[in-house]
């Protein structure tokens, strides 16, 4: 692998890692201190859009590095099918290339899923691990859950609904406001650009989502093996979210031996940016623990 070195727009400096399907595009942030790496969310996400406020923070005393998950941001494009197998490798490929042996991980969603799964399959390299509203974690009542198969599989609905659903500024803020917070955001009008910036390029479907759910059950339930996870465990969940319901984070964060569980109220799916301040310093504290 190749590596090019550039600014983007974004205020951060980034590393492109040339990989034989396309380019990871990685944050990479502070000199010294303990390494963190950072997992952002599904769909219209990105490294900069989760983490926007928390890289700056923990760069003051930490190595930072935020990966572009492959088909965001800057990780494209990208040949092939990113699903769970693919992206624990893109961890390993980016923990190798910075020639990271142990970290701390935090992601959100999505990104809290591969946390949780990387620090399963790979405990040697993870010191702690902060999951905030993780996916993996869930299952469907039948036909609820067959219904989510067909949407995985239809074209139509993975990629033409939600273009025409995200299609201008005021469709894109009213799915920020229903699905993601449950609350005032302070930066929300700068949120909704940074949205619609990764939809003129990105796509609007996770393949890792759409290739986690089976016909039957989920192809991705992490639920069985979280009692092998022996580094220190933070959850963060909010206690509007409507994509993870509270009592999955609940009853994920019991499995997890000795983890802690912080329930944020009035919060939905991203309190990272509903109040960045507030989560910036639970993370900064656990990792300091």
């Amino acid at each position: 692998m190749e590596e090019r070195t550039t600014r983007q727009r974004d205020p951060f400096s980034r590393v492109t890692i040339d990989c034989p399907e396309g380019p990871l595009s990685v944050i990479a942030e502070g000199r010294t201190g303990p390494p963190v790496l950072l997992l952002s969310g599904a769909g219209q996400d990105n490294a900069m859009l989760s983490w926007r406020h928390l890289i700056p923070f923990l760069a003051q005393d930490h190595r930072v590095i935020a990966l572009d998950w492959p088909k965001q941001g800057n990780s494209k494009p990208w040949n092939g099918t990113a699903d769970h197998p693919v992206m624990l490798d893109v961890i390993t490929r980016a923990l190798d290339h910075f020639g990271l042996e142990r970290v701390a991980i935090v992601g959100m969603s999505q990104g809290g899923a591969l946390t949780l799964a990387y620090a399963i399959d790979h405990p040697d390299r993870v010191e702690r691990i902060v999951a905030i509203a993780p996916g993996g974690i869930i299952s469907f009542p039948p036909v609820v859950h067959q219904l989510l198969w067909m949407a995985a599989r239809s074209r139509f609905l993975n990629t033409t609904v939600p273009s025409w659903m995200f299609r201008g500024r005021k469709q894109v803020a009213r799915f920020l406001r229903g699905a993601l917070f449950a609350g005032p955001v302070e930066d929300f009008e700068e949120i909704v650009d940074e949205v619609l910036d990764e939809m003129r390029t990105g796509t609007s479907t996770s393949d890792w989502q759409s290739t986690s759910i089976g016909f039957w059950r989920m192809k991705v339930d992490l639920r069985p093996r979280l009692g092998e996870i022996t580094c220190p465990t933070l959850f963060i969940q909010g206690d509007k979210d409507v994509g993870v319901r509270p009592h999955h984070t609940i009853a994920a964060a019991n499995r997890v031996p000795r983890a802690r569980l912080e329930m944020l109220k009035g919060h939905g799916h991203w309190p990272n940016r509903q109040s960045p301040e507030r989560v910036n310093t639970l993370i900064r504290d656990f990792l300091r623990d």
